[in-house]
């Protein structure tokens, strides 16, 4: 009886054991056939609210998307009282913000946060705007395995040149219409990059709206100057960003070219695609082409159309 037990219990055991394999299989492709889950990292000093008309075309077109904001970026934005009406330009040269001790580090921590939450739902595809591309290449060097695929939305992508500075310093991005879009002039130890959106300088405005928004009506370039953030961490753009191509490297790869950007002009742009391209040729970017300026297309359907073909590649 006892050796009939013994039969009994392994077979139970084995019978248990085949049920959690093929239910666990079952998971996995319920897993790799739901739809993806698309994070949305913004550029510097904006914010989550500048995916808005994007999160709302994707949500009436039945998709799950979450728009992050980076650490001391949104509700965590810091605006000094000098930027303030009114302002106080000589005391916003020097006043101090929190920004200047965050890093690349603590943007990839956190976002490395969201996609581990939204990877419980399915397939998680990320997309950065300008500098969050920088922050799309070290999660994408954390997490390899949680991401479906990436998107760079005329976006940095470092892989041969390792910081966003450098590239902007290159012979194609020394054309970036940013490169005179004049800033605040702050002391190196205060850790910021800091711009007046508020300035009513009608020079400013003009070179404002070249670099971000070039073919968008003044009012539309008013409303969204109006959304941006005075300061950004200067590590960020200083630190080594290239994507690692043992890690980020594996991950499929879309580049958005958006071809009336001044901010990343298109020289620069087909650089880093060149480069990450010779990186990793075994996997080479899928690149798409939108008549955009920086922020993009004033109709985000444009956008949400292209989102929604890398959808279906994640299938």
């Amino acid at each position: 009886m006892a050796g009939a037990g013994a039969v009994a219990s392994v077979g139970a055991a084995t019978t248990a054991t085949v049920a959690a394999s093929t239910e666990g299989a079952a998971d996995r492709r319920r897993h790799r056939s739901a739809s993806p889950t698309f994070v949305l990292v913004h550029g510097s000093g904006s914010n989550s609210y500048g995916w808005s008309p994007l999160v709302g075309e994707l949500a009436l077109r039945g998709h799950r998307s979450v728009a992050v904001d980076l650490p001391g970026h949104g509700p965590g934005a810091y605006f000094p009282l000098s930027y303030q009406a009114p302002q106080d330009l000589e005391r916003l040269s020097t006043e101090p913000s929190p920004l200047g001790e965050v890093t690349l580090a603590d943007f990839a921590e956190h976002v490395t946060g969201v996609v581990r939450r939204a990877h419980r739902n399915g397939p998680v595809v990320l997309v950065g705007q300008s500098m969050g591309g920088a922050t799309l290449n070290a999660v994408a060097n954390q997490v390899p395995e949680l991401l479906a695929h990436l998107v760079y939305a005329s976006a940095f992508c470092p892989a041969k040149t390792a910081t966003v500075m450098q590239l902007m310093l290159s012979t194609e991005g020394l054309t970036s219409v940013l490169l005179r879009l004049t800033g605040v002039p702050t002391p190196r130890e205060l850790g910021v990059n800091r711009v007046n959106w508020r300035s009513n300088d009608p020079g400013f405005f003009r070179t404002a709206k070249e670099a971000l928004a070039g073919g968008y009506p003044d009012d539309e370039v008013r409303a969204l100057l109006n959304i941006l953030e005075p300061d950004e961490s200067a590590a960020v753009a200083e630190a080594d960003a290239r994507g690692l191509p043992e890690r980020w490297g594996r991950v499929p790869r879309t580049f958005l070219r958006f071809t009336e950007d001044r901010a990343i002009p298109l020289a620069l742009q087909d650089r880093m695609i060149r480069e990450a391209d010779e990186l990793t040729p075994g996997n080479r970017f899928r690149v798409r082409s939108l008549a955009a300026p920086h922020i993009g297309p004033r109709d985000p359907a444009l956008l949400a159309d292209e989102l929604e073909r890398v959808a279906r590649l994640c299938s």
